[in-house]
């Protein structure tokens, strides 16, 4: 196996003939796809543009293109956080789960060594949740599942979300989480603060909560990644630790939040190869995974960018965080992408 290989592990895809359920249901605040050229669209709620993006959000072709010119093997497809919906019926959710999680399932099938799916679910309702993780996964072929950093409001350690987690502990499912209604937008209205102050704390928060839960104790087989290098939790651990010793009556687990961290992995997405080398320091090179954020504005250009510029890493190391750490992460039989 070619120990080069590169895979996006943190990219966007949405279908050109995406659901208008806002149409359907006759509500507005469903993510709906107006296209505004060939070559681009933007997605609208309220009535309101809440993002414009180009054709490499749908056109495979596209994607493939800036694949091969960008070096990389192999992205790894999730759809666009927005879409998530975790405030609707579930029922209407779930009908936009299935919609997108076949979607891109016919995608990574037509392109089996270009593209590996994750799937979404309605995880507004858990039951609805783990029966469509099921059958994304084990019908359809998907290798994973993303979600939402928190759910209308509830961190990722409430109790109504447990049995979640504990049915991808035992299905051996690999989740991504990613930020979306972010703590505090109302407070963050101008200069696009909410992507670049806002995402990263809502990631931090998302990942202290799973962090202080006691559930990696309990659930020893789950896997999770956390989108854009953790957030801020690289740089808050030391304080975690810190309140983990002076108040014992919080603790539900048996080490301090650090031994945990260690546990759990993060995507390259730092931009600055000395963050980058803050988070090998912090959670080891085995737990990094190169991610760009492909197609937004935002992305990293190309996946892993800082990793080369690493010059205490060996080859072998280097290897892992561009590709074969996310092969791993997804349990995915390394050989078949030769």
């Amino acid at each position: 196996m070619q120990s080069n290989l590169k895979v996006d592990f943190h990219t966007h895809i949405i279908s050109e003939e995406f659901l208008n359920l806002a149409e359907k249901y006759h509500d507005e605040r469903w993510p709906t796809l107006e296209k505004t050229c060939d070559c681009g669209a933007n997605i609208m709620i309220k009535g309101k543009n809440f993002r414009e993006i180009t054709d490499q959000a749908w056109s495979t072709e596209k994607r493939l293109q800036d694949m091969d010119e960008e070096g990389i093997d192999i992205q790894v497809l999730s759809p666009i956080p927005v879409t998530f919906s975790y405030w609707s019926d579930p029922d209407k959710g779930l009908e936009l789960a299935k919609f997108q999680n076949d979607f891109i399932a016919s995608i990574a099938n037509e392109h089996p060594k270009r593209f590996i799916g994750l799937g979404t679910v309605p995880l507004q309702d858990t039951d609805l949740a783990i029966k469509e993780m099921d059958r994304a996964v084990n019908e359809l072929g998907l290798k994973g599942i993303q979600i939402g950093s928190n759910v209308n409001g509830k961190n990722l350690d409430d109790e109504s979300l447990e049995r979640f987690f504990k049915a991808a502990n035992e299905l051996n499912v690999p989740l991504f989480v990613h930020p979306w209604e972010t703590l505090g937008k109302e407070r963050m209205p101008r200069q696009n603060l909410m992507y670049m102050v806002g995402m990263p704390s809502e990631t931090a928060l998302a990942a202290g909560s799973i962090i202080m839960s006691g559930m990696l104790d309990k659930y020893t087989n789950l896997k999770i990644c956390f989108a854009h290098g953790g957030g801020s939790l690289p740089y808050l651990l030391p304080r975690m630790d810190q309140g983990w010793e002076v108040w014992p009556h919080i603790r539900k687990t048996e080490k301090p939040p650090s031994h945990y961290a260690k546990l759990l992995y993060y995507d390259s997405l730092v931009y600055d190869e000395r963050n980058l080398q803050f988070m090998i320091d912090r959670f080891g090179v085995d737990q990094i995974i190169a991610g760009s954020d492909y197609p937004f504005l935002l992305r990293e250009v190309p996946s892993g960018k800082g990793v080369d510029k690493l010059t205490n890493l060996d080859e072998m190391e280097k290897a892992k965080i561009h590709g074969l750490n996310a092969l791993s992460f997804l349990d995915l039989d390394k050989e078949q992408y030769v």
